[in-house]
């Protein structure tokens, strides 16, 4: 947002887009793993995922769509199948 006063001087502000009303989580993921009884280093090691992505998505942090997409062709399975975005806004 900029906000000038006066012509004379603008302040400037960085707002970093993050949606307080929600939540990503990849918790279906980590069951698809379990069931098929692979660890996540297997898996990053398989794909040539990095270790900060998959530290990422330990924490439900947002990865490239990139990523979730070459995860979702390994299992054969959808997107929705190992991401899903979790609303905290009960009105949903």
């Amino acid at each position: 947002m900029i906000k000038c006063i006066q012509n004379i001087s603008c302040e400037i502000q960085i707002v970093l887009w993050r949606d307080s009303m929600q939540e990503i989580s990849y918790n279906k993921l980590w069951k698809i793993l379990i069931d098929k009884k692979i660890n996540k280093s297997i898996l990053r090691e398989e794909l040539k995922i990095s270790p900060n992505t998959i530290a990422k998505m330990s924490k439900n942090e947002y990865v490239k769509l990139e990523t979730i997409v070459k995860i979702a062709n390994y299992f054969n399975v959808q997107i929705g199948d190992i991401v899903e975005i979790i609303y905290l806004d009960e009105s949903r």
